[in-house]
């Protein structure tokens, strides 16, 4: 039976790899400043904004500069500060409401992925306001047009700014829906360091671990293109130059924006190559758990890398070489080890621990399920895996001694 289903997964990525040539991929238009805003108002003809965010932000003052450019072009705003860690349903539900009541016609999300997650799908109900999110996970279930998006990152890891992917968390499943359909890739970015100073050294290390991910499922998939393979060995090397940097001094500027950029890089890598088993495992324990995204991604990177084996050395030495841990001359095998040893002694150096707690060996078998399920057939990954093989993951980083 895996066998079956190992050669229709592969056939189905091999047509989405041949699609990739004409599926409608956009990037968006990036700005440098909040400043520039009043621009993007005036050409898009905006009369009204919806500003997604978490409470954080907005104490930390970080929406004061989108707040002046609206005031500043004379444009009517409202603030919905309600999203969770992982945006939830009921998050979509309570900015569509709040859409409609204030006759609103443009989204900025400011803040982490999950507030640009959160407003893709706001975007998404709007266009279709007789469809639920339920209704359309999955992959091209979006093809009517989004309101104005600008997406402001605060982070430097998600790359949400840039993708075409939203995941929202059903609560009452607790389980995490993907929407992936080109619409959601936001039309505007502003990529804007000193947003991204007030970042914690612990949320620093994870987002920036999790653009690391981004990078690497991007590039040792077998959905790449020459221009992907670039941009994740791009990133790959902006990573190991700054992550560690920015975690130490959040106030370093060059540090700050090189990771945001090294985000986008990635960000834009895998939302045309995909990623893997990682972000599979990762998504099914944040709709668990809510375990944070980039924390898990992080954890879970070496022991499914290590997984992959032989299928993926190649590739993982040439990533290596990018983040200069290896050499030209290594065997793939010897630089493949050396490449995911630097990814656990970053991860150490930085405070991200090896092992996650909390995971409950009644939940891995329904984990398992919800990972296997999104990732095959869509995610090209090096080497197929069984449902019971990902159990194996959630048995691997399982800190029970507490």
């Amino acid at each position: 039976m895996f066998i079956l289903k190992s050669a229709f997964c592969r056939v189905f990525q091999t047509a989405f790899r041949l699609a990739l040539l004409i599926l409608p991929y956009r990037e968006p238009k990036i700005i440098g400043s909040c400043s520039e805003l009043e621009v993007v108002f005036r050409n898009e003809n905006v009369k009204s904004v919806l500003i997604i965010t978490d409470k954080g932000i907005v104490n930390n003052r970080l929406v004061a500069p989108v707040e002046q450019a609206l005031n500043k072009s004379g444009i009517s705003y409202t603030i919905y500060d309600g999203v969770q860690p992982n945006p939830t349903v009921n998050n979509v539900e309570e900015g569509v409401s709040l859409f409609h009541e204030n006759n609103c016609d443009c989204l900025i999300a400011i803040g982490g992925g999950s507030s640009m997650d959160c407003a893709k799908a706001i975007g998404a109900r709007v266009a279709y306001p007789n469809k639920s999110v339920g209704q359309m996970k999955g992959i091209l279930r979006i093809l009517r047009k989004l309101p104005t998006l600008v997406a402001i990152p605060t982070t430097a890891g998600t790359g949400s700014e840039v993708t075409l992917a939203a995941i929202i968390t059903d609560s009452e499943k607790q389980h995490k829906y993907a929407l992936m359909s080109f619409p959601l890739i936001p039309h505007y970015a502003v990529l804007e360091a000193s947003l991204t100073y007030s970042l914690p050294p612990s949320l620093t290390a994870t987002t920036g671990i999790d653009a690391l991910t981004h990078a690497v499922e991007a590039y040792i998939g077998r959905s790449t293109t020459k221009e992907t393979r670039q941009l994740a060995l791009q990133a790959t090397k902006l990573i190991f130059q700054n992550v560690e940097q920015a975690y130490i001094d959040g106030n370093n500027h060059k540090a700050r924006e090189n990771m945001l950029h090294a985000a986008y890089k990635a960000g834009v890598a895998f939302s045309k190559s995909y990623v893997g088993y990682i972000h599979a495992v990762a998504h099914s324990l944040g709709g668990r758990y809510g375990t944070p995204h980039g924390l898990a991604n992080a954890v879970i990177m070496p022991y499914v890398l290590e997984a992959y084996g032989k299928s993926a050395y190649k590739k993982l030495h040439r990533l290596g070489i990018a983040a200069g841990v290896c050499a030209e001359n290594d065997s793939h095998k010897l630089g493949a080890e050396k490449f995911i040893s630097s990814i656990k002694q970053l991860n150490a150096k930085i405070g991200i621990p090896d092992k996650i707690s909390g995971i409950k060996k009644e939940d891995i078998s329904v984990m398992a399920h919800y990972a296997e399920r999104e990732a095959n057939p869509l995610y090209p990954v090096p080497k197929l895996m069984t449902q019971n093989q990902l159990a194996d993951f959630y048995y691997q980083i399982a800190d029970w001694s507490k």
